[in-house]
């Protein structure tokens, strides 16, 4: 998500006029704007107790006066896979089909550090999303994309710090300036070890790189969304909506108290925070839950930090729909799973938007799979007249009690884990993980009882209606790049990769600033898993089976 994402409108402020127009792209790429039907930007809500309007504290019913009416959100969907080559062509063809945003995923070996030649890398190599081995790399994947011009989010955590330095590097070699750059690092550690697993160091060191990384993009790469906190993967693992929502939030303020325990003053940082949810089945509860979400989090950042910049209390999401609903059964009924949950994220208020491919249960996304995902999104923006207002269902007593249900029961949640000292305690005693264990584990129990329905999975079963073609993972890729990389070392500056290594392990013990050292060492084409050994020489790694 990036700040083009969320730009806010001065329209509808203060009881202004709001501008009833839509945008859209002609045959020929020119803008078009045309006359939207006549309604009023947003509706009173006589029922409830969300009556303040849209872009009011607390943000119940959306961040801005007239949320889309002026601007659809970002459709960013998520690509990567293979080489960077093979990325950078799907991200093109994304683009040219009217995709306004990039969402980059990468290889195992990528988040966990390792070079795609190390063997604990064997069989991972651009399995999960594109391979990343150093700055050649980057280079490759970002080949002809404007950087300057479109933003770029990357689900990185571990090595987030690395992967955001390599998309600044490019930008430099462009002659971009770095307040050109837009985009957001996910850069959400905490999650990793509660739900999703992908961590290198343990707890604290890594909290430490997340704070660094913050003061760092805050004075060099100020339009850079500096972390995205992620309630979507523990909604994967299987925690309920309360959970995602209190879950997430308490992640949250383990980061903004660790920034400002490390100097940083709230409101510098606090605009650029950014959220990242799930859209799942439930249809009703996920438009309830995400405004729910946003009243909690500009509560807590008025009132527990302090903020006085009114964007800092600003809860500005990116959502997903539900990855762990689709089914390899039937697989053209996710089409249907994933036009309903997108919905719900537009009803929701979200600020930008990936839509899965219905393949997704057997495969990474076919390019036709990947089409039709976007294409539900624009339907859902040009067709459906839903942008048109602010809040659509605010006013509806199912949606307000849902709401302020869901606020209550992860308020509590909330607080139960600052009894315990907070986030990084909670995790380290097992809690949170346990909570999401727990609830998966009835899920399951659930369905598999038939209690809960899976349409085609344990109701409604049918023969399949035909076979579906999917991406095969090829085979000579993996050495094709280990090929690459190996031609890297033997080609660059080999000792001034080794200076530049000293200099970053030497920051890493004494406190400083890792993310300058890391720069350099990047710079001259240290690899991702050089960078990340000398990281793990200092600081360790982290073992969920031993305590804390």
């Amino acid at each position: 998500m990036d700040e083009k994402d969320v730009e806010s409108s001065t329209d509808g402020l203060n009881g202004g006029p709001v501008r009833a127009v839509t945008r859209g792209a002609a045959a020929d790429g020119s803008e078009v704007q045309t006359d939207v039907p006549a309604l009023l930007p947003f509706y009173d809500v006589d029922a409830g107790s969300h009556k303040e309007p849209p872009g009011a504290f607390p943000f119940t019913r959306g961040i801005y006066p007239d949320m889309y009416r002026r601007r659809r959100w970002t459709m960013r969907q998520y690509s990567g896979f293979g080489t960077a080559h093979e990325t950078n062509q799907r991200f093109h063809f994304l683009l040219a089909q009217g995709q306004t945003g990039l969402s980059t995923a990468f290889d195992l070996p990528t988040q966990m550090g390792y070079d795609s030649d190390n063997p604990r890398a064997r069989g991972e190599v651009g399995r999960v999303g594109v391979a990343i081995d150093s700055l050649a790399d980057m280079e490759t994947l970002l080949e002809g994309i404007p950087l300057d011009r479109v933003s770029t989010s990357m689900t990185i955590n571990a090595t987030a710090s690395s992967l955001l330095l390599l998309y600044q590097l490019v930008g430099e070699k462009r002659e971009i300036a770095p307040a050109s750059l837009n985009g957001t690092v996910q850069n959400d550690i905490l999650k990793e070890y509660a739900a999703r697993g992908t961590y290198i160091y343990p707890p604290r060191p890594s909290m430490r790189l997340v704070t660094d990384l913050m003061s760092y993009a805050t004075m060099e790469i100020p339009n850079w969304n500096t972390i995205s906190i992620s309630g979507y993967h523990m909604r994967e693992a299987g925690s309920t909506a309360v959970q995602e929502v209190a879950f997430t939030l308490a992640d949250a303020i383990a980061y903004v108290s660790a920034a400002v325990e490390a100097g940083l003053e709230v409101d510098h940082f606090a605009p650029r925070l950014s959220f990242f949810f799930n859209a799942h089945s439930n249809f009703l509860e996920e438009v309830a839950k995400f405004r729910a979400a946003r009243q909690l989090w500009a509560t807590i950042m008025r009132e527990r930090f302090q903020a006085r910049n009114s964007k800092s209390w600003l809860m500005r999401f990116h959502t997903q729909t539900a990855g762990s609903t689709l089914t390899a059964q039937q697989p053209l009924n996710n089409v249907v799973r994933v036009a309903i949950q997108a919905l719900s994220a537009v009803l929701g208020g979200t600020q930008s938007l990936h839509t899965n491919g219905f393949d997704e249960a057997l495969s990474l996304p076919s390019q036709e799979a990947a089409t039709l995902a976007l294409r539900t999104q624009q339907i859902i923006a040009g067709e459906t007249g839903v942008p048109e207002v602010a809040d659509p269902l605010g006013g509806s007593y199912l949606i307000e009690h849902l709401t302020d249900q869901i606020a209550d029961q992860a308020s509590q949640l909330i607080e139960r884990i600052d009894e315990m000292g907070g986030a990084v305690m909670a995790i380290e005693s097992g809690f949170m993980q346990a909570q999401i264990e727990e609830t998966a584990y009835q899920y399951q129990r659930a369905v598999d009882r038939g209690e809960r329905q899976v349409v085609g999975v344990n109701v409604f079963h049918q023969g399949e209606s035909g076979p579906v073609e999917f991406i095969r993972s090829n085979p000579e890729l993996e050495q094709a790049q280990c090929d690459r990389l190996q031609e890297l070392r033997r080609t660059r500056d080999s000792d001034a990769v080794s200076r530049a290594l000293w200099r970053l392990e030497e920051s890493c013990r004494s406190g400083d600033n890792v993310m300058y050292p890391l720069k350099a060492a990047l710079g001259c084409y240290a690899t991702i898993g050089e960078v990340s050994d000398t990281m793990r020489r200092v600081f360790g790694t982290f073992d969920s089976r031993e305590p804390a």
